[in-house]
């Protein structure tokens, strides 16, 4: 018999297909599939896979779109004990190669409508044994390459296997600063974590760090299913993308909930919405005003036209990854009465958390630190709380492994500070007195006016404190005489006007005066990742 307690995510939603075989695991359109379907399908899959050489720490690359397909390769590679890479479905194929070889993975699912794209990169990736293809769209199947759905009506379950908890996660980052790098965790502290994530949302759960407590999950999820309070979570941002999959997905899974997807590339408000109420989602996971900004302006449309969308069912609105502002915050608790959970970290460790709700007010870009979290100055002591000293975040609560492929890399971000390990990924930060911290964004992307460190997020969110904009990103431009000057790159709220003067002025309440752009460029849109990520590279080519 298979140990049941090894901390695997294989081995957790394994036994949750056990307790609740009949309940609902993943919906994708009109595709729903309980969990004993659910795991079915992805056994068959792991089989198919399994007699074409994927083992232990094999990468299998998942080069597609949100839905059920993505969910049931992952858990197919989990129970491999291999390695799913996380693609970017936006990326080119000079971005492709690079990623499926830098990862070295033996074996890519992609969808239909990227065969040409697939058949163009191919030829410089040997490394890869198996490509399967979702037949998503009117194009044939490529002549190497295996059909999703034969894969699954001709292959039996695999059985399950014994799993090592020291089995390697790995999620590629962005990219942002540079070619994307693969952030390598092990599941057992992954699983941990996630349970912590858990608790901090305030789920009942067991402290799984003690492996004889996990027996506890049955009892718990039994209860859950019996009261109808399983989690049906609606992923509106990219599997891909950390926050969609570990805030979301993972979370949902490890107490038995369903995960909700939209078969749609792009964010469509109404269709999520929409989604919301055929599917009664509890939850619902984005990234920051980039798709929270959309989604209130259709709620207040529909309101305008007395025709409100039910979004009764949701709890909980969960973010991550980038600055999610006060002001849309509370115009969102103002259509619905629920908690909006913001975290603070990156693909290389979370580092703070705030909860908002009608009775307590969202403090922008304030967050709790985590108790395993510091902030050291460049001095390389601790910041002290009310100091006004900036420093680089480090969190030692869930440290990955390191970088693949990268120990130069790892060594910078990943090291000890008074004899415990610590991820430093480049976050910026202030403590206030109260001990919540002031997110002031990466050191990368930071202006350097006069011998002045200023901050991008820093100036951005104060630019967005004006009514008449709808997005900003804020670059530093090589400048003569300050060394660079701040230069911001703004779109406008459909029928607003302002201009440079008044944006700048209306700014100057908010921020230091060094701090003010020097230059305002306004555009139609401002460019952003399907993550909701900044486009730094695209806002430095506009304003320069």
């Amino acid at each position: 018999m298979v140990n049941s307690k090894v901390l695997h995510f294989a081995n957790i939603w394994e036994n949750v297909s056990d307790i609740i075989p009949d309940k609902t695991a993943v919906i994708s359109g009109n595709d729903t599939k309980t969990w004993k379907e659910y795991e079915n399908t992805s056994a068959r899959i792991a089989s198919f896979l399994n007699a074409r050489g994927i083992k232990e720490n094999s990468k299998v690359g998942l080069y597609l779109h949100n839905g059920n397909e993505y969910l049931e390769a992952q858990f197919a590679s989990f129970k491999l004990m291999g390695v799913p890479i996380n693609v970017n479905y936006r990326y080119q194929a000079k971005e492709l190669i690079y990623i499926l070889d830098n990862s070295d993975s033996e074996a890519v699912f992609f969808q239909g409508c990227y065969s040409d794209q697939v058949k163009l990169i191919a030829k410089d990736l040997p490394k890869v044994k198996t490509w399967i293809q979702i037949e998503d769209s009117k194009a044939e199947l490529v002549d190497f390459a295996h059909s999703y759905n034969e894969i699954i009506s001709k292959s039996s379950a695999m059985p399950r296997i014994e799993r090592n908890e020291n089995n390697t996660l790995m999620i590629y980052t962005g990219g942002t600063t540079g070619m994307p790098k693969g952030v390598m965790y092990t599941h057992g502290s992954f699983v941990v974590s996630i349970f912590g994530g858990l608790k901090a949302q305030g789920h009942k759960v067991p402290d799984v760090r003690d492996r004889e407590n996990i027996e506890q999950l049955r009892p718990i999820i039994l209860e859950m299913s019996k009261t109808n309070c399983l989690s049906r979570c609606l992923i509106a941002c990219p599997l891909m993308h950390g926050t969609g999959m570990f805030l979301g997905g993972f979370m949902t899974h490890n107490l038995g909930g369903a995960i909700i997807t939209v078969p749609k590339v792009g964010l469509d408000p109404l269709l999520l919405l929409n989604q919301v109420k055929s599917s009664k989602a509890t939850s619902m996971v984005i990234v920051g005003d980039a798709f929270a900004k959309p989604i209130l302006e259709e709620l207040d449309n529909a309101k305008s036209k007395n025709n409100p969308h039910d979004i009764s069912s949701l709890k909980i609105l969960i973010s991550s990854g980038v600055i999610w502002s006060a002001e849309v915050k509370t115009a969102l608790l103002a259509h619905h009465d629920m908690k909006l959970f913001d975290s603070m970290g990156s693909s290389e460790g979370g580092m703070g958390s705030s909860i908002s709700s009608r009775d307590k007010p969202a403090r922008t870009a304030k967050f709790k630190i985590n108790k395993d979290s510091i902030v050291l100055g460049d001095n390389g002591e601790l910041v002290r709380p009310g100091s006004g000293e900036r420093g680089l975040i480090g969190t030692s609560g869930l440290v990955p492994i390191g970088y693949y492929k990268d120990p130069e890399k790892s060594a910078l971000t990943f090291r000890d500070f008074q004899g415990i390990k610590y991820s430093f990924p480049g976050d910026y930060a202030l403590i206030e007195g109260d001990g919540s911290i002031t997110l002031l964004g990466r050191g990368s992307n930071c202006i350097n006016s006069a011998g002045e460190k200023i901050y991008p997020e820093e100036v951005e969110e104060a630019i967005k404190l004006n009514k008449s904009v709808y997005d900003c990103l804020v670059v530093g431009v090589k400048d003569d005489k300050f060394g660079q000057k701040v230069v911001a790159v703004v779109s406008l709220i459909k029928d607003s006007a302002i201009d440079e003067i008044d944006l700048i002025e209306s700014t100057r309440a908010h921020i230091s005066g060094y701090k003010l752009p020097k230059a305002v460029i306004f555009v139609n849109e401002v460019h952003r990742a399907p993550n909701g990520k900044a486009d730094y590279k695209w806002a430095n080519g506009v304003a320069n």
